[in-house]
């Protein structure tokens, strides 16, 4: 049987070495869940944040095949801690599921050059202008697909405003780029970056993130960076961040 846990304690030891911020968001209390093999003393974990779930312990058939009640998405992304885990989240699944590859950044506070970042922040095509994710734009964000995850994981803007943090480029009052803060946790954020098709490759992404890691100079938080390609890879090292290691993840679809 599957619990919800609600003493984050009782799995940190499970979670012990991870370098994951999402899993911080959870074990903090701040944002997600986490689920177990049993209410005290779990040998098994799951951790579900957003699209993402995270797995730890020992590898458990229910777990793997678990998912929580009013999950919505069509797909979710299961990170397995052993390959142990990702052979019974693949046998749970079948063909519903894929294993990908995806790319960790080391997490350098002080990394960053400040005046590299204004400057790329700075070059913006004519008639785009980069603005905080305010109420209106978190709207603007909301009512369409494409960047939805700008701010999805904060069901109202009062909680946005109080933990979220994100930038967006405006064009003729549109939003047609952003960087925002995917999660949070106590020390920073997971940051997503989402660009609007047909506004591609004109360093749009660029600018909005690198004013998203000077806001969170300014506000003494983290801006974390996992990329899903080898692209985000890239414009992370434009930005100052360096490649850490690459690790598998499984893509499940959900019908």
């Amino acid at each position: 049987m599957i619990h919800e846990i609600t003493d984050p304690c009782s799995v940190l030891s499970l979670y012990d070495g991870w370098e994951e911020t999402m899993i911080w968001s959870c074990l903090q209390g701040i944002m997600g869940k986490i689920y177990a093999d049993g209410p005290r003393r779990p040998a098994s974990a799951a951790a579900f944040i957003g699209d993402f779930a995270f797995f730890a312990g020992e590898p458990c058939e229910e777990l793997a095949a678990f998912r929580p009640s009013g999950y919505t998405k069509d797909f979710i992304l299961m990170v397995p801690g052993s390959k142990a885990w990702e052979e019974r989240i693949l046998l749970a699944w079948g063909a519903k599921a894929r294993s990908v590859s995806r790319y960790a950044t080391r997490k350098e506070p002080d990394v960053f050059d400040e005046n590299r970042l204004m400057q790329i922040a700075a070059a913006l095509p004519e008639g785009c202008q980069l603005s905080l994710i305010d109420e209106h734009a978190y709207q603007l964000c909301r009512s369409e697909t494409w960047c939805s995850d700008l701010v999805s994981q904060f069901p109202d803007y009062d909680s946005f405003r109080r933990l979220g943090l994100g930038i967006v480029v405006l064009k003729d009052g549109a939003v047609v780029s952003g960087a925002s803060s995917y999660t949070r946790y106590r020390n920073g954020i997971e940051i997503e970056v989402d660009t609007k098709e047909g506004f591609r490759r004109m360093g749009l992404a660029a600018a909005c993130a690198a004013k998203l890691i000077l806001e969170c100079r300014k506000r003494d938080l983290y801006p974390s960076w996992d990329a899903h390609t080898r692209t985000s890879l890239a414009l992370a090292e434009k930005l100052g961040y360096h490649y850490s290691h690459t690790y598998t993840a499984v893509e499940v679809l959900i019908d």
